[in-house]
């Protein structure tokens, strides 16, 4: 009988979730899922200097609005609790205890200036520093005040096959004494980690690249455990936008919950995030949440690290806004309208949002996208004669071509197909091109550098409105 999945995400509470932190939640939430497996939330907070108030709240609302749902956590309890790390104290205590008495361990009777008189006697002899050069002869007992280390059984290669990079292996000098416990009684991930995956019954140990190199320390501590090993998958770094180098918060790697401020869709971000290093062997890009759970597989995530690049995120947030309903839409832009819009009823917001849907790209553009349905903008004449046709046109020209447009709005019941006609009967009377004509009659009624189809534009601001911006265009260019 197959061993059922169990995955794992294992945070530390130090702050914020970013695009990395959320991609090594994502794929082993993934695996679990297409597996009907189990995926498990576990917290690690043993660096008790680091941890930031607030944290793990941050953490179980940033998950939730990806939909990556947990089945066993500190929140919710399961069959191997306690989950969180400082509540597990009495587990590494039991396995650090196994190991002294198999006389794998040993406290570390070193002070900081000796350890680092040890470090400058290798640079002397130009050779890598290793504790395991230094174990004292007759360790003192171990009675919790000072570090416990680890005593490297074998010193010998490893060969080991990752589920993403493929066939590794490793010589002896990646092998040495760590840090078990520290001195504070708390322990190190190194030993953390591996003492939690094995009591949690952990099948899958999905993380970042940055664990790779000490890979066969963890497998020298699996063995004097005598704990199975796990399947083991190391996700590439997710780069800078210039590639060179792993994204950090300089190079815009800013909080998750930061894209839901500006009203990104959890469905974008979790197409993103998957994305970055992954695809299915074809041109595919977007892909619903169903398809991820039926195509993703570790053996397609590429072992070079993926560029972020936000302007990518931003075009899928743009695709999967124009998938929803007007209705929809306007029930998630609530909060995103400019203050300017509180008073105007939901009909002519709906009217000014299926317009401006086409071109939203997240939600936090609306204001500058609809500021001019709702209020006058300042009148900028750069905005003609800035412009490269418009410019080109005489000012009394102009005005005589917005007089022109008034007398014909005059007659128009101002529905779009009156307006549409109506513009096309100024082509016809003017002999302009529309370039120019069309140009000057959005400026004039609208003041922005940009906005949806004319004649929809003009049906939404109304008569009254587009033939006052109009008259006082024609006053501005007197």
């Amino acid at each position: 009988m197959n061993t059922p999945i169990r995955t794992r995400f294992a945070p530390s509470p130090t702050g914020f979730l970013h695009v990395g932190n959320v991609r090594a939640a994502l794929f082993p939430w993934l695996v679990a899922r297409q597996a009907g497996g189990t995926f498990v939330l576990r917290i690690e907070d043993t660096d008790r200097a680091r941890e930031v108030q607030g944290a793990i709240a941050v953490i179980h609302d940033t998950l939730n609005w990806l939909g990556i749902t947990w089945d066993e956590g500190p929140d919710i309890g399961g069959p191997y609790a306690p989950y969180l790390q400082t509540e597990r104290t009495a587990s590494y205590q039991k396995w650090a205890k196994v190991l002294v008495e198999k006389g794998l361990a040993y406290a570390d009777p070193y002070t900081a200036e000796e350890v680092h008189a040890f470090r400058d006697q290798a640079k002397a002899a130009k050779q890598p520093f290793l504790y395991r050069n230094h174990r004292p002869a007759n360790p003192p007992e171990w009675d919790g005040t000072r570090p416990l280390r680890f005593k490297t059984p074998e010193i010998k290669s490893y060969s080991w096959h990752d589920a993403i990079m493929g066939d590794l292996s490793a010589g002896p000098e990646a092998l040495d004494d760590f840090i078990l416990v520290k001195s504070d009684g708390l322990p190190t991930y190194n030993f953390a980690h591996i003492v939690d995956d094995y009591e949690m019954k952990i099948t899958h140990v999905i993380r970042g690249l940055e664990y790779i190199a000490s890979t066969p320390k963890y497998l020298s501590l699996y063995e004097a455990l005598e704990f199975p090993v796990p399947i083991l998958a190391h996700a590439p770094h997710i780069l800078a936008p210039d590639g060179k180098k792993k994204l950090g918060k300089r190079d815009g790697a800013k909080s998750i919950l930061d894209y839901r401020a500006q009203g990104f869709l959890p469905e974008a971000m979790l197409n993103f995030l998957a994305s970055l290093g992954w695809n299915d062997g074809t041109t595919q890009e977007l892909f619903s949440r169903e398809e991820l759970l039926q195509k993703f597989s570790l053996d397609r995530v590429q072992r070079a690290g993926a560029r972020f690049d936000e302007q990518r995120l931003i075009w899928m947030n743009g695709h999967y806004i124009r998938q929803l309903s007007l209705d929809d839409l306007y029930e998630k832009v609530a909060d995103f309208w400019p203050p300017e819009a509180a008073d105007r009823d939901e009909t002519y917001k709906k009217q000014v949002l299926e317009l401006v849907q086409e071109r939203l790209k997240f939600f936090a553009e609306l204001p500058e996208l609809t500021a001019f349905f709702f209020y006058d903008l300042p009148i900028d004449l750069e905005l003609i004669f800035g412009n490269k046709q418009l410019k080109k046109v005489e000012t009394a020209e102009l005005r005589k071509l917005l007089e022109t447009a008034v007398e014909v709005f005059l007659q128009s019941d101002f529905s779009k197909e009156s307006i549409a006609a109506k513009l096309n009967l100024l082509l016809e009377m003017t002999g302009q091109k529309p370039g120019v004509l069309f140009s000057l009659i959005r400026v004039a009624t609208t003041w922005s550098p940009a906005s949806p189809s004319l004649a929809e534009t003009l049906a939404v601001l109304g008569k009254t409105t587009v033939l006052r911006r109009i008259a006082e265009t024609l006053n501005a260019l007197s």
